[in-house]
């Protein structure tokens, strides 16, 4: 969502690139990768409040700081909005000053837990010069969206006005949510349909098994998942389990087609943003946007509106799983490992499918608004989530053991679904954790979260 914006790149004059422009994505097994991002608040030490962009221990005080430790910054205007580094990675600040590592691409998880590391310490380390904090949690567990500052970015200033237009929670996921998500790759469109299927249809187990956000301005709020509730009305033509994808014909060309009816943000021009939202990607095809009326979009145009739409999978040149709450470093792997070895191993993939492909469009939609209350105790088809799950962990497990990536003392990659399969064992999720010390030690308190859940 809070990629710098790209103006420019070849004039679209068809629909056909932009179908061309998604299947150029397609490439063979060997040169699959995993790109795993993940978000984090920020917060004082003493007083447990989100950090404004400016001051001694500001958002921006923390990228110039990371900058220090080797990352190239991205400006928007005056502002350092981003960092870059040679390998692919790149830090980015969400709306409510929320910090964004996207990762590189990496072979197998065993390099993704080695980036997420060294991550990790170099953020821990500007914490400590600046006597800051960074938690992982799926919701801002104490302070309301009036406590939270706003970052100075452009498309950020066009979404606040234009999300309470269209749904209730909006603002919130801008400003209160943070996430862990993986990125990962297909072979061919038939590849791409049949992993963009399974992948939808098992995202609210994901939401279920990562689900740590069960309270809201210092209370329980009744969720498992704050975060993945915010998702159910947030805007509904952007949001959502695609039911279209699961319709006989799905291609390329049907996840374009429905692009091109997404609502549009803004175009970026000049250094600037031109607020069109609510506006046709369609007639700025037509040369006719109202908003920019007689010009038209090039390839980066359509990139920037490609990162506007929020489904659950997210397709552009790879699928973006985005179910799950953040979380701890375990957390962090577990959840590309999980994807990696229901979707890069072909059984696994065939197994998956069998597993959801009688659910029904009904079905779905009621999982996916049941699991933010009730978790692992959802319901689908007849099965609780939490027998799903295990299921799914099976699989998973599975194709990661026969991918046998092995790391340096011999481990393959299912090490890391250790604690989904601690979750599944148990029938408690972290959010659960969370209530019962909140309920019991905490003392009715959230401020433990600050240390308990701090990376």
């Amino acid at each position: 969502m809070s990629a710098p914006a790209k103006p420019s790149g070849e004039p679209i004059t068809s629909k056909g690139q932009l179908i061309e422009s998604l299947a150029s994505g397609c490439r063979p097994p060997e040169d699959w990768r995993i790109g795993t991002e993940h978000e984090k608040f920020c917060y004082t030490n003493d007083d447990l409040r989100p950090l404004p962009y400016e001051g001694p221990r500001g958002i921006k005080a923390v990228l110039e700081g990371l900058a220090g430790l080797g990352w190239e910054r991205v400006m928007e205007g005056d502002n350092v909005i981003a960092l870059h580094d040679y390998c692919g990675a790149a830090i980015s600040l969400e709306p409510g000053g929320q910090l964004e590592l996207s990762g590189g691409l990496m072979e197998n998880v065993h390099q993704t837990a080695n980036e997420l590391t060294h991550h990790l310490a170099q953020v821990k380390h500007v914490a400590r010069l600046l006597d800051i904090g960074f938690l992982g949690v799926g919701f801002q567990p104490k302070w309301g969206r009036a406590d939270t500052p706003w970052m100075p970015k452009g498309r950020y200033a066009v979404m606040r006005r234009y999300m309470p237009e269209v749904g209730g929670k909006g603002i919130d996921m801008m400003l209160r949510t943070c996430t862990v998500q993986v990125n990962l790759d297909f072979a061919s469109e038939a590849d791409m349909v049949k992993k963009l299927r399974v992948s939808l249809a098992l995202q609210p187990i994901a939401t279920a098994l990562f689900a740590s956000s069960p309270f809201i301005d210092g209370k329980p709020s009744g969720l498992l998942s704050a975060r993945g509730d915010v998702w159910t009305d947030t805007d509904p033509h952007r949001t959502g389990a695609l039911a279209f994808a699961f319709e006989d014909g799905m291609s390329f060309e049907r996840y374009v087609d429905w692009m091109l009816d997404v609502p549009m943000y803004f175009v970026y021009r000049d250094g600037k943003y031109i607020d069109v939202a609510g506006q046709s990607f369609r007639d700025f095809l037509d040369g006719k946007l109202p908003g920019y009326p007689g010009e038209l979009p090039s390839l980066g145009d359509w990139s920037d509106h490609l990162t506007t739409a929020f489904p659950d999978v997210r397709l552009k040149k790879f699928l973006e799983m985005r179910g799950a709450d953040g979380g701890p470093w375990r957390r962090l792997c577990a959840l590309p490992a999980l994807w990696t070895g229901l979707l890069y191993d072909a059984v696994a993939l065939d197994g998956a499918w069998e597993l959801v492909k009688g659910w029904t469009t009904e079905q779905r939609e009621a999982l996916r608004a049941d699991v933010p209350a009730r978790g692992l105790a959802a319901t689908v088809a007849g099965r609780s989530v939490r027998d799903v799950a295990r299921d799914v962990l099976d699989l998973a497990v599975g194709g990661l053991k026969r991918r046998a990536r092995l790391n340096d003392s011999g481990r393959d990659e299912s090490m890391y679904l250790d604690p989904l399969e601690s979750i599944v064992r148990t029938g408690k999720t972290s959010a659960e954790e969370m209530l019962e010390a909140y309920h019991g030690r905490w003392q009715g308190s959230v401020d433990p979260i600050f240390k308990e859940y701090a990376y």
